[in-house]
């Protein structure tokens, strides 16, 4: 599997341009669905004109640290979502997987920085937000996560 992907297309949301160093970004997502036990499932990723960035492009200047970016990036994003998230036997239900694995898991950080998301909301804020509303919220987490990766 290459660093990079081609860009998915459009985004279910106006995408969110940001910028790392003179780098020029965009978060985007696809449109989020509602899988079994209330799950809110979607994809996230970054890209620039070239297509779905890698994760080791945004990484630290002094190189990846040595744990995988879903071990950074998780905690960022439940941390952007403080108060949404349900919580579950003392866990939050939230789970990301990558949309494409590193070729060499010795080097978690070189694939593309697309991910799966998986949520469960409180109900009391499911219930009162509109779904683009709702997708507004974890898309501008994931961005803002996003651009921690690079703090060391």
């Amino acid at each position: 599997m290459p660093d990079r992907l081609p860009s998915p297309g459009p985004s279910y949301l106006r995408e969110q341009e940001f910028r790392i160093g003179e780098r020029v970004l965009w978060a985007g997502m696809s449109r989020p669905t509602t899988g079994p036990d209330a799950w809110w499932l979607g994809v996230l990723w970054i890209h620039d004109d070239d297509g779905i960035v890698s994760f080791r492009d945004l990484a630290p200047v002094g190189g990846p640290p040595p744990d995988p970016p879903l071990a950074r990036l998780g905690p960022s994003l439940a941390g952007g979502l403080s108060g949404m998230i349900l919580e579950d036997a003392g866990r939050l239900s939230i789970r990301l997987g990558l949309v494409a694995p590193p070729e060499d898991p010795d080097r978690p950080w070189r694939c593309p920085l697309a991910i799966r998301a998986g949520f469960q909301f409180e109900a009391t804020r499911a219930a009162t937000m509109p779904p683009n509303v709702l997708a507004r919220e974890v898309l501008t987490a994931f961005r803002r996560a996003v651009e921690g990766l690079g703090r060391p």
